[in-house]
């Protein structure tokens, strides 16, 4: 068990081996959940994803969007185990 120590600010600094062990990183922000008898808990805060973030995900950079045809034949290559980089 590690102690921490409040400053006069109110502020609490972690020793290095209880960030690296919630894998965090200077600028990671913490979630931290109000428990009963006083307690909390602490844990990195995985940034949730929107449905938007994958939008144009299968563009390619210098042409048309894969048409579904298209992705249905390179998911067919990657099961019969073929590359098909290069392809087109």
């Amino acid at each position: 068990m590690a102690t921490l120590t409040v400053t006069a600010k109110g502020q609490v600094t972690s020793r290095k081996d209880l960030l690296q062990h919630l894998g965090v990183h200077p600028g990671d922000k913490l979630t931290v959940d109000k428990l009963p008898d006083g307690r909390v808990s602490v844990q990195a805060a995985r940034p949730a994803g929107a449905i938007s973030d994958v939008f144009d995900l299968l563009k390619r950079e210098n042409g048309p969007s894969l048409s579904i045809e298209e992705m249905s034949e390179i998911a067919a290559q990657g099961r019969a185990g073929k590359s098909w980089a290069g392809k087109r």
